[in-house]
């Protein structure tokens, strides 16, 4: 093989040996002495071309493994669908079965896992639902996987007036019942009628890094959801984190006129 002028053009020229699938996802890249001898260049430009394609979220190292071509699913995390009506509140499918679903992945329910507990509700809790910060709401926090590779959290807040006594306060493993949380709200006289939803990116902190087992450099999309009724009454305040390599993140809707 020619060699090659610089880490920038042996990075090039694997990355588009990792796009073009000699390197699958998965795989493990040859050791670095080797990649040396193969493009004839020093051990030195081979770790700032791995380093480079590293920051670029192509490759991750892996202790007792090498480098390690990262993993690219995604699963579709569908937008508006996943909250469609017919599979909540006349199906039993709650919306991370839903993204399952759309993905082909087999699933659960115990996938999902939760605690729930009354805790002081934050800044932003507090100002979602209008209460003086440090107000009692009922949080209930899930840890969501895929075939036991956790892919996301989600925790939402309630008040204890809409909640207290059903199933969302209930920590069993799995969706609060048929239907999930949106059907207890409705079985309340809640029902779930419109959203908002953000969502931005940010590197994890090391308590999500942790616990969603991030590798070494992964950003994670976090969102967050209000859920209103039909009165426009904010019944769930919601914060997800989702590792960011595991998502496609798909939306269908009609263009506004």
């Amino acid at each position: 093989m020619a060699a090659i002028g610089g880490y920038r053009e042996l990075a090039a020229s694997l990355r588009t040996a990792i796009q073009q699938g000699e390197y699958a996802p998965g795989a493990t890249l040859p050791k670095q002495d080797e990649l040396a001898e193969r493009y004839a260049v020093n051990i030195k430009t081979v770790r700032q071309a791995i380093n480079l394609l590293e920051s670029e979220g192509l490759v991750t190292p892996i202790r007792r493994r090498g480098t390690v071509v990262r993993e690219r699913p995604p699963m579709r995390r569908l937008g508006a669908d996943r909250y469609s009506k017919k599979k909540w509140k006349f199906g039993d499918t709650v919306a991370f079965v839903a993204d399952r679903e759309a993905s082909g992945r087999p699933w659960q329910l115990t996938d999902q896992t939760q605690t729930v507990q009354l805790v002081e509700a934050d800044s932003q809790v507090a100002e979602a639902f209008g209460l003086v910060p440090g107000s009692l709401v009922y949080e209930r926090a899930r840890l969501v996987k895929d075939a036991d590779q956790p892919t996301h959290t989600l925790t939402s807040y309630y008040l204890p007036a809409h909640v207290a006594g059903t199933p969302l306060v209930d920590p069993t493993p799995g969706p609060a019942g048929r239907g999930g949380g949106f059907a207890v709200l409705t079985l309340q006289g809640f029902e779930p009628d419109h959203m908002t939803e953000t969502i931005f990116a940010r590197m994890p902190t090391p308590d999500e890094t942790e616990q969603l087992n991030l590798p070494a450099g992964e950003p994670v999309m976090v969102l967050t959801r209000q859920t209103y009724t039909a009165d426009d009454t904010l019944v769930e305040f919601a914060r997800g984190v989702h590792a960011a390599s595991r998502f496609a993140w798909t939306y269908s809707f009609d263009l506004p006129e």
